[in-house]
């Protein structure tokens, strides 16, 4: 890792200014990133870290007692008398040790008892031991816009989630056009029916003529045939008809 002139940090705190380049869900896994921009020469002068949806986690780490808390006091007097031992062994001529230990003893002494006059105090309101911090839902890396394009190149190789990689406009699809059918648009209409002759209402249609059937009269001249009568073809001649007699001439006149 190179070592390079850091950014100035501004004396009033502001929201940093760049493009995301890079998101992790880790702490570890976004200063490993800048690790790896630092390892490839890149001015991480420009890179922040920003974390975002920010929490504050408390981790119960046990259970207080007035035991538990006479040890704890106890502990932290006795470091706090050797000290101060120390201290008074440096500055003695005599060079013994016995300001050291009654440092230790008194020390440790008024630790366990401060500690204990302070739990009782709180009339058994917490009664446990925690540590708090604050912990991001997400860890973005930002970089100025003039180096974003290098830094999502270089942090393409070790993987992660890297956002805001410029990318080529959507092509646009084109909408499903109607079939090229040309009775589609127009409707379809329905083929005309014979066309009936026209005729001049004065003039009665001509029509075969058919021979008067024997025993039948005549139709008039002027009264039009039927065309859709049946001709009779099985009708009897009649048979017992009577037959007039012959004309004979008239008898001459003899003179």
């Amino acid at each position: 890792m190179s070592f390079t002139r850091g950014a100035r940090v501004p004396a009033t705190p502001t929201l940093p200014k760049g493009e995301t380049v890079a998101t992790y869900n880790a702490y570890l896994d976004a200063q490993r990133a800048v690790d790896h921009l630092a390892d490839k020469q890149f001015p991480v002068q420009l890179v922040t870290i920003v974390g975002t949806d920010l929490r504050m986690v408390e981790r119960v780490t046990g259970r207080l007692s007035y035991p538990r808390v006479a040890v704890a006091g106890l502990a932290s007097g006795a470091w706090f008398g050797l000290f101060v031992g120390l201290l008074l062994l440096m500055f003695s001529t005599g060079g013994a040790s016995f300001p050291l230990i009654a440092a230790i003893l008194i020390g440790a002494a008024f630790g366990m008892l401060f500690s204990v006059i302070t739990y009782s105090f709180t009339g058994g309101k917490r009664d446990f031991t925690s540590a708090s911090q604050i912990v991001a839902g997400a860890y973005s890396v930002l970089c100025a816009p003039e180096q974003a394009h290098k830094a999502r190149a270089l942090l393409q190789e070790i993987g992660g989630t890297v956002s805001g990689w410029p990318g080529s406009a959507p092509t646009p699809v084109p909408s499903p056009t109607a079939p090229s059918d040309p009775t589609a648009a127009y409707p379809v209409q329905p083929p005309a029916g014979p066309v009936p002759p026209t005729a001049s209402p004065t003039t009665p249609p001509v029509h075969p003529t058919t021979p008067p059937q024997p025993g039948q009269p005549n139709p008039p001249a002027n009264q039009p045939t039927p065309t859709n009568q049946p001709t009779p073809t099985n009708q009897p001649t009649p048979t017992n008809q009577p037959t007039e007699p012959p004309t004979q001439p008239p008898a001459s006149s003899q003179s």
